[in-house]
């Protein structure tokens, strides 16, 4: 038997050789699965708030059966719990990852895929029952899922520790497929990464990084731009949490805190925070050595120009952050506070909300917001990523050579939601993706009856890109080719985002304007590094209107918008 090859038993299930130890995983359905297996040390004593250290190799074979443990992290609240699912399972070894594989044999070869959950930077798991591998590995695909670090652990910003240890672990999860995913039939050669929301901004980081070239050759991102967040505003997340605590700002002092009264005052503090609503919220940053510049910037300029791309959101993302709990009615309300409010938010002026208006003449306040926010903060980092990945004149100008560089695919999720309200909300779409539509817990988000012939097609096309790099449409180009997944057979449309992206294009203007206070409204920095702040709107919209839109929010519950990016 060749080394790390797979031993079969029908009683005791497969048995696989790790780099740390070998592992028994269980034969389900026919696909070999292993779960929990340990891919860095337990985050605690004096390993927590640092990089990930490879775990302590084990005699023997380590049962593989049941999902490990997952990172510390605060509930949803009670109307997000209604429709997302987030199980807990105890215990301090949380840095571990699963396999699915359909042939558990070296010689095999097979593509692999690698999920990055999403959650905000705050919750979420490889455990979530919607995540389920079976389908990619009958399929033909190893599929690996990991946990990472959250919240003020994974992503808080302290002077004693480096910045973005979760993002740290999940390069560690990466060099772990680099290295035993032959054991397991997968070809660490043809390795592709998919995420969604902060899974999807946590590849576009992995993308630009140096340290993770050759990692992987293929990418998913689904719902999450590539950013990186200012790193103030990330310490004033921690700096709250400090006051609250009445502690230093350190990660000495954090670690000597109980973990519960840690995670009750971190989701105490980032309770106002929303995509929509901006508001305080852990991100990754730039930290010159793992992230060494913005993420998006990295990749416009030529950063892992070889990886082939798939890129998407959903038609109405924003209804998951304002239903639940009532704001979308709240926000419609509101009203010219609400448009003033997403104008300081999105640091437009005057005439994007009027363009927004004249081209959707029956939505309302809500949905124009909505639409506004997710096109600044997600559709127009998402078209620029695409069109740098079309060919372009090398430096010797149009005569010389093209730069070639691989394509970028571009999708739309349109199908609506039979929960009344969401439409076709952020997340919906995984349960396609994944082909667990019938799952109860996608049943939570999608409602009962969602059409198995349209997890079909789009668990396909994922499949497909795995495999080939080809999902099964054009590749994007100066016509803007979207696949659009909705009722009825998927199809493509051009341009279909054209007219409201081409608004924030016109309203750029000069900059140069001083800073406004962070305390009265978002952060400078989190406009998008493509596009100029605008001068008149820093003076014509009140930022006293963000705090009032926020506050709004508040009465919707504890996180009532904690939830999606991060």
């Amino acid at each position: 038997m060749a080394v790390g090859a797979v031993e079969s038993t029908e009683t005791d299930g497969p048995v696989a050789a790790t780099p740390h130890g070998r592992v028994r995983g269980r034969y389900e359905r026919g696909i070999a699965v292993f779960r929990g297996i340990p891919y860095a040390a337990a985050p605690v004593g004096p390993h927590r708030f640092r990089p990930p250290v490879p775990p302590e190799p084990w005699d023997g074979v380590r049962d593989a059966a049941a999902f490990g443990p997952t990172p510390p992290k605060p509930p949803y609240s009670e109307a997000f719990g209604r429709l997302l699912s987030d199980p807990c399972v105890p215990g301090d070894d949380c840095l571990n990852l699963n396999v699915w594989t359909p042939a558990p044999d070296p010689a095999a070869r097979l593509p692999v895929m690698v999920w990055i959950h999403g959650g905000a930077l705050t919750r979420g798991s490889s455990a979530v029952p919607v995540y389920d591998g079976h389908a990619f590995a009958r399929d033909g695909v190893v599929f690996v899922s990991f946990n990472y670090r959250l919240g003020v652990e994974g992503y808080g910003l302290f002077p004693d520790a480096p910045a973005n240890p979760g993002l740290r672990d999940q390069l560690a999860a990466l060099e772990w497929v680099r290295d035993a995913i032959p054991a397991f039939g997968g070809d660490p050669d043809r390795v592709t990464v998919f995420g969604e929301s902060a899974g999807a901004i946590s590849i576009g980081a992995l993308l630009a990084s140096p340290r993770a070239r050759g990692l992987f050759a293929r990418a998913v991102l689904q719902s999450g731009p590539p950013e990186a967040s200012d790193r103030d505003k990330v310490r004033r997340m921690v700096r709250r949490m400090a006051a609250r605590l009445k502690i230093p700002a350190t990660a000495e002092a954090f670690a000597e805190v109980d973990r519960d009264l840690l995670l009750r005052t971190q989701a105490d503090v980032g309770r106002l925070g929303s995509p929509v609503l901006g508001g305080p919220a852990f991100g990754i940053v730039v930290d010159g050595d793992l992230v060494p510049r913005d993420p998006l910037e990295a990749l416009v300029d030529g950063a892992a120009a070889d990886v082939g791309l798939l890129l998407g959101w959903t038609r109405d993302e924003y209804r998951l952050w304002l239903v639940p709990g009532g704001l979308l009615e709240r926000v419609d309300r509101l009203g010219p506070v609400a448009l003033a409010g997403a104008m300081a938010r999105c640091h437009c002026g005057h005439e994007v909300p009027r363009g927004y208006r004249a081209l959707h003449p029956d939505a309302g306040t809500a949905d124009l917001v909505g639409q506004m926010v997710t096109d600044h903060i997600l559709r127009i980092p998402l078209h620029r990523l695409a069109d740098a990945r079309t060919d372009r004149p090398s430096a010797a100008g149009d005569a010389g050579p093209r730069d070639r560089r691989a394509p970028a695919h571009v999708y739309e999720f349109a199908w609506p939601s039979n929960v009344p309200g969401l439409g076709a909300c952020h997340a919906l779409e995984l349960g396609f993706v994944f082909d667990t539509p019938d799952v109860p817990e996608s049943a939570k988000l999608a409602g009962e009856g969602a059409p198995q012939e349209l997890a079909d097609a789009m668990h396909g096309a994922w499949v497909r890109f795995a495999v080939d790099g080809d999902p099964g449409w054009d590749a994007w180009d100066s016509s803007h080719p979207v696949r659009v997944f909705g009722a009825g057979e998927p199809h493509t449309v051009h341009g279909p985002r054209d007219r409201e992206i081409a608004l924030w294009q016109e309203d750029a203007d000069p900059p140069g304007e001083p800073p406004a206070d962070p305390a009265d409204g978002p952060d400078r920095s989190e406009a998008p590094a493509h596009r100029p702040l605008n001068a008149a709107t820093r003076i014509a919209t009140p930022l006293s209107a963000v705090r009032r839109f926020r506050r709004s929010q508040a009465r919707g519950g504890p996180e009532a918008g904690g939830v999606g990016r991060a």
